[in-house]
């Protein structure tokens, strides 16, 4: 080979030939991982077949209320509790069910009818509390579900669960299990963003660990957005340093990175390629669509005065809007402050001043853009409030544990039918129709996502995990 090599004139050799050649294999691998559309498209969806139908919604927005709203002072209206307002909850309503350490040790658990008045509204007659004055003007746009339900009791294993679909943690959450299943719409974006805002009320944590990869590839993690001068941190240059020279910087890097790929096959290594990547695109797209100021005059007083201020809820809503409507495949928001143990009445007017106004925005700011169709806006909780007192009972001054057994959010767009879903007892206790468990919520987003709950897995230590685990069922009556 070498002879034939000389006598065609070229200056090379069997060993030269061949390390060239490794050369070039290893710069078309590098290309492939620094821009995945140049050799096709998402790999993931290539070898898994996704969407594995037509979708009705390509993203996903969810406004999550963290501490657990009252849905009985919100969405599940029940005169009874306030015609028997102080009188004992009945043993056979409540049927021995599980307590908090909060309230196990009550010696009686007097019922509390809701302070706030109730109104029917829109097309399907959905009854909403009076402090939802703003909701009640998109009403028939939502689908309210009064039936979901838990296991968990305590905030954490349940907000982990709606999170990841299971009660502990390390497992992949619901918007890294859409990046990995079906990529992003911008690559100058991530797939998956992730935006806090702190409520009046009595607060819970949220922590990382409800936006992480899990066991999937580091590319699926959410990316968090601060409310400071740099939403995302560390994604500016270092004074000094330019964009020529953080582009030589990261094409070093990758070369180096490329060759321990190539010694020691970790995957993680070409995760850690594609995120620097990203974070250079990032440097451009993420400035301009985190900049709030230059939204026209109507849609600022539509989110309400404080969407110009940076962190809070009307300002995540708007900016959720924005990152979805270029590509952002899941924005999850998290306001905390609805944990409503004491002074329930004072802090819930707080927390529906912050976000009623800005949620209802949000959906009308989509559908004015034509983009409600196609993505799935969520609201809700980890679970919600028990309808007995915690604490001592006045009509203005109550509390409310933590109740799985049945409470409500609402869900928009991307495929859902509005309307009412669901019902509960005269008490607000128990369900009476149509359960909805957390399980069976995800498989039914999955599903207008155009996804299989069952057949969207990842194999991890010799099983297949999935965000459903071994349950879930689609809520067929819920779907367009």
């Amino acid at each position: 080979m070498e002879k034939e090599i000389l006598e065609h004139g070229l200056n090379t050799n069997r060993r030269k030939f061949l390390s060239k050649l490794g050369i070039g294999i290893g710069s078309a691998a590098l290309g492939s991982l620094l821009m995945p559309d140049l050799f096709g498209s998402n790999e993931e969806a290539i070898m898994t077949g996704l969407p594995h139908f037509a979708p009705k919604a390509k993203r996903v927005i969810y406004l999550f209320q963290n501490g657990a709203p009252s849905q009985l002072d919100l969405y599940d209206y029940k005169p009874k509790l306030n015609e028997m307002f102080g009188q004992e909850l009945p043993a056979s309503i409540r049927m021995g069910q599980r307590l908090t350490g909060m309230t196990a040790s009550q010696a009686s658990y007097p019922l509390a009818g809701s302070v706030f008045k109730f109104n029917q509204h829109g097309e399907h007659g959905t009854w909403l509390s009076e402090l939802l004055p703003y909701t009640s003007k998109i009403v028939n746009d939502i689908c309210v579900i009064k039936t979901m339900h838990t296991e968990a009791i305590n905030h954490d294993p349940a907000l982990t669960f709606f999170q990841t679909g299971a009660q502990v943690g390390n497992r992949p959450s619901f918007g890294s299990w859409l990046s990995y299943g079906l990529g992003s719409e911008n690559k100058n974006l991530p797939a998956f963003c992730v935006l806090l805002s702190q409520g009046k009320g009595n607060g819970q944590g949220v922590y990382s660990k409800l936006w992480t990869n899990g066991f999937l590839d580091a590319t699926h993690q959410g990316v968090q957005f601060s409310s400071g001068e740099n939403p995302v941190l560390y994604l500016n240059n270092p004074d000094a340093i330019d964009k020529a020279d953080r582009r030589k910087m990261l094409d070093q890097v990758a070369a180096l990175n490329n060759e321990s790929y190539n010694t020691f096959g970790d995957p993680e290594i070409q995760a850690k390629i594609q995120q620097y990547e990203m974070a250079f695109r990032m440097q451009t797209a993420v400035p301009e669509v985190t900049d709030l100021r230059n939204e026209p005059k109507d849609v600022i007083k539509m989110y309400g005065p404080d969407c110009l201020i940076p962190g809070t809820y009307a300002a995540n809503c708007l900016l959720a809007r924005k990152l979805s409507e270029n590509g952002v495949r899941f924005v999850q928001l998290y306001h905390q402050g609805w944990d409503g143990h004491g002074n329930l009445p004072g802090e819930i007017r707080g927390q529906c001043k912050d976000t009623d106004q800005a949620s209802a925005a949000l959906i009308t700011d989509l559908k004015q853009r034509g983009l409600l169709d196609e993505t799935l806006v969520i609201w809700g909780g980890e679970f919600g409030r028990t309808n007995f007192c915690q604490g001592p009972l006045t009509r203005e001054m109550y509390g409310r544990d933590h109740h799985p057994r049945c409470f409500s959010i609402w869900m928009a767009g991307g495929g859902v039918k509005p309307g009412v879903y669901g019902e509960t007892d005269e008490f607000g206790y128990n369900i009476t129709e149509n359960p909805v468990h957390v399980n069976d919520f995800h498989a039914t987003a999955l599903h207008l996502l155009g996804l299989d709950h069952e057949k969207l897995t990842y194999k991890h230590l010799g099983r297949r995990y999935r965000l459903t685990d071994v349950a879930g069922k689609v809520v067929k009556g819920i779907l367009a």
